[in-house]
């Protein structure tokens, strides 16, 4: 898939095949990842690959936005250390991710972190240093459904786009 159709057709996917994610795909996401743009090229970023169910069961437990965690194959922890820009520089990290994910056909979902309630749980459960910042917990899995990729109706540029004023 080209870089243009992915942006497009990257969409959240919250319902997943029990087929596991290869390994090396994983490692290649967060490959990805370290190459996102960060303030000062300070790369605060830290990420905790989890595949163990019983983990990925402990995180659909977190809430209500978590509940289908439990079901992913595999889901990536976005950390930063508590630098200016960590949320800034994670975000950056967190969309690389979800778009590497969508060309491999891979769905994927941001669950919120920063500022959560479940932030020191997942600290707690991942074996994380405290002074790191949770910023993003990413579900992953093959999508049950096939058609996952797909364009969808968004506003119309003539909407959002504005030239040299509001």
């Amino acid at each position: 898939m080209d870089a243009i159709n992915t942006l497009k057709l990257r969409r959240s996917v919250r319902v997943y095949q029990a087929n596991p994610i290869p390994k090396e795909i994983l490692e290649k996401l967060i490959d990805v990842a370290r190459f996102s743009p960060t303030a000062r090229n300070v790369q605060p970023w830290e990420f905790v690959v989890v595949t163990k169910s019983e983990i990925l069961k402990k995180f659909g437990e977190l809430g209500d936005n978590c509940r289908f965690l439990a079901n992913a194959t595999a889901c990536i922890a976005v950390f930063s250390s508590d630098t200016k820009y960590y949320l800034e520089d994670g975000c950056a990290a967190t969309v690389n991710i979800l778009n590497a994910a969508c060309a491999y056909g891979i769905g994927s979902c941001w669950i919120a972190g920063d500022k959560k309630p479940y932030c020191d749980e997942v600290i707690k459960i991942l074996g994380v240093p405290v002074e790191f910042k949770l910023v993003s917990l990413i579900s992953l899995g093959y999508p049950e459904d096939k058609n996952s990729f797909k364009l969808v109706d968004k506003k119309s540029l003539k909407e959002m786009l504005h030239w040299e004023k509001f």
